[in-house]
């Protein structure tokens, strides 16, 4: 029979760490495990808007991506009374469509790429909880550029997650270690 008090005082540090980590960051992991969960399943449940079909999906028929940004900075100051900074604009060939996603709020157009017609006007539910599970949404709120909520933010869960991995593995690992040693 084999001495266990070194892996039983090391299983205690291992369970001090545990806590002492998991204590501060269970806020945040819930948070990043339950937005997690919801964009996985986007699509599936509404968070994201369908892509609706354009009239054509032959692109030497389609407006030009200047046309259509037109379009949609037209839409977003009169209409909408919104900021016109657009993040980006995602083009969809087998619909015909083109996603307007603006910088400073959560709306999407889609376009007619052959039309020029808003075809649907939405609120990107993901993009939010995008934000909120990488915590770039105080960023955004805050208005910091480069992120630095977010790195931080980014540091500290996936670091505590990484260490509450390892801890817990051993936590569960030392006690069959000190059985089999008994044993033997």
């Amino acid at each position: 029979m084999k001495d266990n008090t070194h892996i039983a005082r090391q299983t205690r540090l291992y369970r001090k760490l545990h806590k002492w980590i998991a204590i501060p960051l269970l806020l945040f992991l819930l948070i990043v495990g339950i937005t997690g969960l919801l964009l996985g399943l986007k699509k599936q449940t509404g968070l994201l808007p369908p892509t609706l079909k354009g009239t054509g999906t032959n692109a030497e028929k389609w407006l030009s991506i200047d046309s259509i940004q037109s379009v949609a900075v037209r839409y977003a100051s009169q209409t909408l009374q919104k900021s016109t900074a657009i993040d980006r604009i995602d083009i969809r060939p087998a619909k015909g469509t083109a996603k307007i996603v603006f910088a400073k709020h959560f709306t999407e157009l889609q376009i007619d790429c052959t039309t020029g017609a808003v075809l649907s006007v939405e609120t990107r539910r993901s993009d939010i909880i995008e934000k909120i599970h990488d915590g770039s949404v105080v960023d955004f709120l805050v208005g910091t550029d480069n992120d630095p909520i977010k790195v931080v933010y980014t540091f500290c869960t996936s670091t505590g997650l990484i260490l509450l991995s390892l801890s817990g593995f051993w936590l569960w690992y030392n006690p069959k270690r000190m059985k089999q040693r008994k044993a033997s």
